[in-house]
């Protein structure tokens, strides 16, 4: 399976991540498929530079994020909304019986 993840980087107490495509079976740090973004926690507000079209490449082929690397897409906006499966609801319009 193929997941996206985050793969720690920088000094001890000084951490870096890079957003990557990987087996999951490699080591955190280990062997990546494809780097798509970064994430610096430590800059106020927190920096976090993604590839949109990228990810959403990868999530269509079927990579599977993980909890916070989903949070992260969502919140840079590389993650289009999930809409609800199962039959549309159609809007209900008013009538006009009076």
């Amino acid at each position: 399976m193929v997941k996206i993840r985050l793969r720690r980087m920088g000094a001890k107490k000084n951490p870096f991540y890079r957003i990557v495509v990987a087996d999951s079976l490699s080591p955190r740090d280990g062997k990546c498929i494809e780097e798509i973004g970064t994430y610096n926690p430590l800059t106020s507000p927190s920096e976090i530079r993604i590839n949109a079209e990228r990810a959403q490449y990868w999530i269509k082929n079927g990579a599977q994020p993980t909890d916070t690397v989903r949070a992260l897409l969502k919140k840079s906006g590389a993650l289009e909304p999930t809409k609800p499966e199962g039959p549309e609801l159609e809007e209900e319009t008013p009538s006009s019986d009076v």
